[in-house]
Order: structure tokens, then sequence, then C-alpha cells
């Protein structure tokens, strides 16, 4: 099967970086498929959860939870720079809930709008990252 090179970026480190057949991202809009050979773009991504298949995957699909960021498709490489990615199985979901009821508290304080925008971005991050978090636990029953 045809590859595209792959790189994924987060602010403090290099989540992935080789070959890739196909990637799926979480666009504000819905989710969006990448194949080798796409025309060149660029494209915000939202919190949620990317995917991506590899040519030593067999098949399986690799999962990260990332925040908010761009993808660049461009010469068969796409590039993905996020503020953050983690593994599904890498999440503390104990941190996570703690993050989500903290949010959920801030949520319902009087705030300004800049408050308030922070708070629910916060509350996304922490359902994008439980959401991952259970989601891998269902798939290794």
């Amino acid at each position: 099967m045809s590859t595209f090179w792959l790189k994924i970026v987060a602010s403090d480190h290099v989540f992935f970086n080789g070959s890739c057949e196909a990637l799926v991202v979480p666009a504000h809009d819905g989710e969006v498929g990448i194949l080798p050979h796409r025309e060149a773009m660029i494209l915000a991504i939202q919190e949620g959860e990317l995917r991506f298949r590899t040519p030593e995957s067999n098949g399986q699909w690799r999962k990260a939870v990332v925040g908010l960021g761009i993808v660049q498709v461009a010469n068969n490489r796409v590039t993905v720079i996020v503020d953050t990615a983690e593994r599904p199985e890498d999440i503390d979901e104990v941190r996570a809930k703690q993050a989500l009821e903290r949010a959920e508290e801030q949520m319902r304080q009087k705030q300004s709008l800049r408050e308030f925008k922070m708070s629910q971005a916060s509350m996304v991050r922490a359902i994008a990252r439980l959401k991952g978090k259970r989601e891998s636990e269902y798939k290794n029953i």
C-alpha cells in the first residue's frame, strides 16, 4: 500500500515521526481522513481522538488523544501540530476526572468571557481524555 510521511508534534515532544498509510483527525465539522497523495491543505483540528495506521501495525489503528492544533498536508508529507498528544493507555483517569470536576466548578462561577472560554476549553480537554481512556479500556477487554 502507498504511504506518506507523518509527523505528530505536541508542545513538549514529538509523538510520532514515520511512514503512515492513513490518518483520521478530529476537525471542527467532523472527522477528516487523509490518505497518500492528498492535495495540499491546512486544517484546524479540535480536541479528540486522532487515529493513524502504519505499515508495521498490520491493519491496526494507533490512537492518540490530542488537543487543539493544525494539520498541514503538502508533497505527500503530513505535519500535525497540537498542544497535547497522549496515548489513551497513558492517561491517568483519576487526574482527568479531577480536571473535569474543576472545570465544571469554574463554569458555575461568574467569570469574564475570557475565563469562561478557558474553563470551557479545560472541560472539553478533560472530556476528550476520559473518552479516549474509556474507549481504549473497552477494546482491551
